[in-house]
């Protein structure tokens, strides 16, 4: 009997590790769903969060945008505006500041006349900064001013134009300020969207602009010619009745200072990124003038303009004229224009200006 009942027991323990095996089989096979659902709502929730903070593509990214293109084209070398043609007094300082060989000690003695002081060779870094300074003391406010409000374009161009003491400076500007109006004309107004707000101001800005420069070039019409004394001595009534004498200044002149700030707000640049380009351009002109002058070589032109002193110095001049007005705007190396002036009497030049 009491063997049968071992058995019976033996049987019963059998059978209740047999259970508990597989319960625990049953338990392993519920943890193993959970866990698998866990990662599904892990990945989930990585992918919900990637879509909060999504992986921009190249359309969404802000170089895609239509500010960043066009201040990559008007900060480019090759936009058209004839700068090439122009050394801004570079060429001028060369020829004035050659290095002439000291004279010998008899000839000071026979004179009475003391040695004269040999001067440093003339060279580019030493330029530079004049020059940068000199045209961010002058132009640069009116640029700042015609990106802070465009629709003051016409008068910052005559403001200007009556600031300007020298009439070759003069000529440049307006020669570059003409073909960057040409530009906008012919090839960057058409890129804007034709309903968007930039589009409807460039059309109440420049259009206006271009005619006003249009009519300031237009020949005079023709008129029978009288002998009536009236007729030829009044301004007033000669010239098919015009209002004014045809030897009235100009309404505009279409300067670049004014009109690159006024392109710009227009395309949408920020002001700082306007302020920088502008002098970066002047830097880019300066340096293609004194690879073509021979004063060094393609690399060292890159290097310059690469140059932590060139950056430092279109942050300088930027802070110094940010806040100043077109009134106080003026000329802070004089003898700029005495380089600039005197490129014309030059025995032999390659450039313009």
């Amino acid at each position: 009997m009491s063997q049968l009942q071992h058995e019976r027991a033996l049987s019963n323990d059998a059978e209740a590790i047999e259970d508990e095996i597989a319960d625990l089989e049953r338990r392993l096979a519920e943890a193993k769903e959970r866990q698998r659902q866990a990662q599904q709502q892990r990945s989930v929730v990585q992918e919900s969060n990637l879509g909060v903070i999504p992986v921009p593509s190249p359309s969404q990214t802000i170089l895609h945008s239509t500010a960043n293109h066009f201040l990559l084209l008007l900060s480019d070398s090759a936009l058209p505006l004839g700068s090439f043609a122009f050394s801004s007094g570079l060429e001028s300082y060369l020829a004035h500041n050659k290095s002439s060989p000291s004279p010998s000690h008899s000839t000071s003695i026979v004179t009475n006349k003391p040695p004269k002081t040999k001067l440093p060779p003339p060279s580019f870094t030493s330029f530079l900064p004049l020059s940068l300074s000199s045209y961010a003391s002058t132009t640069l406010p009116y640029v700042l001013a015609a990106h802070r409000d465009p629709a003051q374009l016409a008068l910052l161009d005559d403001t200007l134009d009556a600031t300007i003491v020298c009439t070759v400076g003069r000529r440049a500007s307006v020669a570059q300020g003409r073909a960057l109006l040409s530009i906008w004309d012919r090839s960057l107004s058409s890129s804007l969207p034709p309903s968007s707000t930039s589009a409807e101001a460039a059309a109440a800005i420049l259009k206006p602009f271009s005619a006003l420069l249009r009519s300031a070039g237009a020949p005079p019409p023709s008129s029978t010619t009288t002998t009536t004394t009236s007729s030829s001595s009044n301004p007033s009534t000669s010239g098919g009745g015009r209002s004014s004498g045809w030897n009235d200044p100009p309404p505009v002149s279409a300067h670049l200072p004014p009109l690159f700030g006024a392109i710009c707000a227009l395309v949408g640049l920020s002001l700082e990124q306007t302020a920088y380009v502008y002098l970066l351009s002047h830097v880019k002109a300066l340096v293609s003038a004194a690879v073509r002058a021979g004063m060094f070589g393609p690399y060292q032109a890159q290097k310059t303009l690469a140059s932590r002193q060139v950056q430092e110095m279109i942050g300088a001049l930027m802070k110094r004229e940010w806040e100043r007005g077109v009134e106080e705007a003026g000329q802070s190396v004089p003898v700029m224009d005495l380089w600039i002036g005197r490129h014309e009497v030059l025995y032999s030049r390659i450039f313009n200006s």
